[in-house]
């Protein structure tokens, strides 16, 4: 049968050697679950390079890049042997989970994702931090009900949809090579980030 997510505290699975060590991370959820935050410190964790996809599609003046070139900077990307790529992003998704062993689903309840994201929306306006290739996040963003124009709104109307997205992709057979972890509380990433760290020093001490 497919194997449905498992929570971070009870079923990511573990190095061992029938299923090898967990080398290749595709991080996904809402916009604000805390993929970027979740994805780097799992790459520290695991000793990989990490990767958002948000830097490579979004170009100065916030212009998308050609479908082409993205698809070959993530290829390559994902060629390597261990990395950590976090994103949603549906035209590479078969590149990112073609090569990957893991998908772990930020799923947190949309209470907690819109406290995250309206903070480190106003946080980024006010402080004009810069995000990926001189693109900063506009104050014009919490005033408009437009999701294409507000990660905001984004959030708010997407949440639904990813949770029904990899629900689904969690039971489809054609993803019976990736071990689904889903993460909903502090708790469980706490556990899988120990893990991870556990994974990292025991492959070390086997070297």
């Amino acid at each position: 049968m497919p194997r449905r997510p498992s929570r971070a505290g009870t079923r990511a699975r573990p190095p061992s050697p029938d299923n090898g060590p967990v080398q290749r991370v595709s991080v996904v959820g809402n916009s604000g679950s805390g993929k970027t935050t979740l994805g780097a410190a799992l790459g520290r964790a695991l000793g990989v390079p990490h990767l958002e996809l948000d830097s490579v599609f979004h170009q100065p003046n916030w212009e998308p890049l050609d479908r082409d070139a993205f698809r070959r900077q993530v290829g390559e990307y994902v060629a390597a042997d261990g990395w950590v790529v976090d994103g949603n992003y549906s035209s590479v998704r078969d590149l990112v989970w073609g090569r990957a062993d893991t998908v772990v689903w930020l799923d947190p309840p949309r209470s907690r994702v819109m406290r995250q994201v309206l903070w480190r929306t106003i946080r980024r306006a006010a402080l004009r931090k810069e995000l990926w290739n001189g693109n900063r996040e506009r104050w014009g963003n919490l005033f408009t009900a437009d999701p294409q124009e507000s990660v905001v709104a984004w959030a708010w109307t997407r949440h639904r949809v990813y949770q029904e997205r990899y629900q689904a992709a969690s039971r489809d057979p054609a993803n019976a090579h990736l071990n689904f972890v889903r993460v909903r509380s502090p708790r469980e990433r706490s556990a899988l980030l120990r893990r991870a760290r556990e994974q990292s020093v025991s492959g070390s001490a086997g070297q």
